[in-house]
């Protein structure tokens, strides 16, 4: 047992070993200022500058501008890029991510998406979140720069913290540490397939689980009211979303699922809550609006729940909600998420194909999960003294038969593209390219 065991570890190392030297080395800090000159500028805001201007220094951005208005000296950036014909865009963020936490499905040690438990609010991804995966650069590689790192499993998942995909550790990585506590809302209704022939039944245990979550806040009020000596590590965890610190998202795709966590709110007097998933927030986008509670949309590329449902229900939903008037942006939980979430753009460009305008579908990626997060004052649109994060396109950064990100920038580095695909494909190529 002892040489399987020892066997066993030296290939984990090996493999450990083998991503790390695939990986690009994070870039240094910037030293030289950059321009950025004459491309088409996506500001993240809903605005454009089709001959734009775009200046960093020391990190940050200190020039967003008509570049047909303005007049420069000539040595007045180190490094000029000319974008003619191209397209900007803010850094895209993937919001409710589990990148970094899991890297090879089939080893049991590579998994840090979710811990043993129920009730578990102190749990942080932060500390579990791999800088060396092997699936960043592939996502950097189509403008995701950022991420919210998010726990997985049981009722309450832990805390969730905001990442950029270029650093050495978790640390460096860092750009919110602890933004939210994460609650999966109980399912209301159970579907079962016999024979083609579809029923939906109400789960038995709802009420019983719903009792167990409302009692669980409950105590956490009374312990932060009592003021008692003694620490109680999980109610410590939840004092953010209790004060209007943290946000509470509410994991929950059903329209009764998502009233009563509406309920919750008001009942408790929960600040800030964000629903996750949000599958049949299009029938409940009244009271989302009324109540000012923002939605993290599930996966737009996916299938319909409900055998009368409309086909087109994932790709249209975000223009529905966009037509309520209800604030929302999209992600990517679902079914290896980790590898497609390279194609986060792409899902929001199918939002623009079924009625979502465009600059909306960019700011869905952009500045509003960037506001959702707390991070907007320095991330999420190209506005002068935020974080110059963002990438440049020769195409349509939505649309993934012309995407090609040819420079991307995380607070001022320049980050290195290549990954593990791009070596395969100039591999292949020379050998396709000789026959």
């Amino acid at each position: 047992m002892k040489r399987y065991t020892t066997l066993f570890s030296i290939i984990m190392l090996g493999c450990c070993a083998a991503q790390a030297q695939q990986n690009p080395v994070p870039a240094p800090p910037q030293k030289k200022s950059v321009l950025i000159m004459n491309g088409v500028a996506h500001i993240g805001n809903g605005q454009v500058i089709d001959n734009a201007a775009i200046g960093f220094r020391e990190g940050k951005l200190d020039l967003v501008a008509d570049a047909r208005t303005i007049r420069l000296s000539a040595n007045a950036y180190d490094t000029v890029i000319e974008a003619s014909g191209m397209h900007i865009y803010p850094g895209f963020i993937a919001c409710n991510s589990t990148l970094g936490l899991h890297e090879i499905d089939a080893v049991r040690a590579f998994n840090d998406v979710a811990e043993a438990g129920s009730f578990k609010p102190s749990v942080r991804s932060a500390i579990a979140y791999n800088t060396d995966s092997e699936i960043l650069p592939t996502v950097r590689s189509n403008g995701v720069l950022l991420a919210q790192i998010t726990p997985r499993g049981g009722t309450i998942s832990g805390v969730s913290s905001v990442m950029q995909l270029d650093a050495w550790n978790w640390e460096d990585a860092l750009i919110k540490e602890d933004d939210g506590i994460h609650l999966n809302w109980p399912q209301v209704f159970h579907r079962h397939s016999d024979k083609g022939k579809q029923t939906i039944e109400r789960v038995k245990t709802y009420d019983q689980q719903l009792r167990e979550i409302e009692l669980f806040f409950t105590e956490a009020r009374a312990y932060f009211a009592s003021g008692s000596a003694h620490t109680e590590i999980r109610f410590e965890a939840l004092r953010g979303v209790v004060n209007g610190t943290q946000n509470l998202y509410v994991h929950a795709d059903e329209a009764r699922a998502i009233l009563e966590a509406l309920n919750f709110k008001t009942r408790l007097k929960i600040p800030k809550m964000v629903i996750v998933g949000g599958y049949d927030s299009w029938l409940v986008a009244d009271e989302l609006k009324t109540a000012g509670v923002p939605v993290m949309l599930r996966r737009v590329h996916g299938l319909p729940w409900y055998e009368d449902d409309d086909l087109d229900i994932n790709f249209a939903l975000p223009g529905r909600l966009h037509e309520a008037g209800v604030t929302f942006c999209i992600q990517n939980e679902g079914e290896m998420e980790r590898a497609n979430t390279r194609n986060l753009p792409f899902q929001a460009g199918t939002c623009v194909a079924y009625g979502l305008p465009y600059e909306e579908a960019v700011k869905a990626i952009t500045l509003t999960p960037a506001t959702l997060l707390g991070i907007a004052a320095n991330c999420g649109s190209l506005e002068d003294g935020k974080d110059a994060t963002l990438f440049i396109s020769r195409g349509d950064a939505l649309d993934m038969m012309t995407n090609q990100v040819t420079h991307a920038f995380i607070q001022g580095r320049s980050i290195d593209l290549s990954s593990k695909q791009t070596e395969l494909y100039l591999k292949y190529k020379q050998k396709y390219d000789a026959e």
